[in-house]
């Protein structure tokens, strides 16, 4: 499949290039008829497939997403390549599902989120969310008042939260941490080596590993957390398998992190853009933080895309698809579209409605997490703005180089009253 458009959303270049440019790019999109064809991006260990086509307008993402019998999940993943069979075993937790198989797993996991045990992880975003803080001005303090936010703070909130949820003890929090780092990595050499499919898959099997032996625990000792509802939920009678506990704990460390992760690092970078909208939100906390939240996530985008597969000959908006044909939705463009958000390019953070894809569009599968999501960055954003009001950036963000996560690795601030 040739491109038919003036850019390559299959080359990592176009991925690495500056946001600018991305979003100019996705906005000619959007006005360009049909839906264009790339090649796929070479990967070693992955063998290149027939090529992709790219769903960049908000009202044909949604309608894709939502109508699974006509797109799938579970056919090759929802990577653009497809996924060695071997990839499948920790990696094809519920995004790369469909029904019934899908359904079954979910509402078992929903019904692991309880409203007592929802409150209760509620409360434990508030404390871990000071814990992370209080680490971090020590770090500071130590450093001339200089600190990394995202080792320091973005990263370590969504992780511990995770890890709190799944009973991961202290001993084994670091394995986490990096195994998570190396899968969410894509071809970053500062996590992957050359051969990164080797290094995703001893990450995945890691995880498994030590979820499987978490499962094990829970079965024969139950407690009053998450991981123990997942083993013992049923529904139709049917349980969750060990294997799928330690996929779904997986999706959890991959889709459970990054958007946190990057909601807030690109949300202080936007901040430090525009010094107004952060004496706004500062100004009126209660007012703002509700639609802020939405709003950087709606800004970022922090997954760039997610792949379905047509079923059978059909149409996207008027445009036919055949059968079998890889269909990219293109989070990013979506959530900028002109036909949609006014002024689509500025941070407004009292946008109201907002109806972004950030956390996926409507459907089957929508974020399970989204409102834990906005739980941890709004508490995250209440305490920068009022304990540590002057924090301030001081460097340009280190971009992780993957063409799926649209992510900061690094952020140099500095807390002039911790120096």
């Amino acid at each position: 499949m040739t491109s038919t458009a003036p850019i390559d959303l299959g080359a990592r270049e176009f991925w690495n290039a500056p946001w600018t440019e991305r979003y100019a790019a996705f906005a000619a999109l959007r006005h360009t008829d049909g839906l264009p064809g790339y090649a796929e991006p070479e990967f070693p260990g992955f063998e290149p497939g027939p090529g992709f086509r790219v769903v960049t307008r908000h009202a044909d993402v949604e309608e894709v997403s939502r109508n699974p019998d006509r797109f799938c999940s579970g056919r090759g993943a929802v990577s653009i390549l497809d996924l060695p069979a071997e990839a499948h075993e920790f990696f094809g937790s519920l995004i790369s599902m469909d029904a019934p198989r899908h359904t079954k797993i979910r509402r078992i996991a929903a019904g692991a989120f309880t409203p007592k045990r929802v409150t209760s992880l509620v409360d434990d975003v508030e404390r871990i969310a000071d814990e992370v803080l209080g680490r971090a001005r020590a770090t500071a303090a130590a450093h001339g008042g200089e600190f990394d936010l995202v080792t320091e703070i973005a990263a370590p909130l969504p992780l511990l939260l995770i890890c709190d949820m799944m009973g991961i003890p202290e001993s084994r929090r670091e394995d986490v941490f990096t195994w998570s780092n190396m899968i969410l990595a894509g071809d970053d050499p500062e996590y992957v080596s050359e051969n990164p499919l080797q290094d995703y898959l001893a990450a995945g099997g890691g995880l498994s590993a030590l979820m499987t032996e978490l499962a094990a625990d829970a079965e024969a000792n139950p407690r009053d957390d998450v991981l123990s509802a997942l083993v013992h939920g049923e529904v139709d009678g049917e349980r969750l398998t060990h294997q799928e506990i330690a996929s779904f704990f997986i999706l959890l460390c991959v889709a459970g992190n990054e958007t946190t992760r990057n909601a807030v690092t690109h949300g202080v970078w936007a901040l430090h853009l525009d010094p107004a909208a952060k004496r706004t939100w500062a100004d009126d906390l209660d007012g703002v933080t509700p639609t802020a939240i939405d709003e950087i996530v709606r800004w970022a985008s922090p997954i760039n895309w997610m792949r379905r597969t047509a079923v059978a000959d059909t149409t996207v908006g008027d445009v036919p698809v055949a059968a079998g044909e890889k269909l990219l939705l293109v989070y990013g463009s979506a959530n900028r579209d002109e036909a949609v958000f006014t002024d689509p390019d500025r941070l407004d953070l009292r946008r109201s409605p907002n109806p972004h894809h950030g956390f996926g569009a409507h459907g089957p599968h929508f974020c399970l997490g989204a409102h834990l999501a906005r739980r941890e960055a709004g508490v995250m954003f209440r305490r920068l703005l009022t304990e540590m009001a002057d924090l301030e950036v001081v460097g340009e963000p280190d971009r992780l180089s993957s063409i799926f996560v649209n992510g900061i690795k690094h952020l140099p601030v500095r807390l002039p009253s911790a120096g």
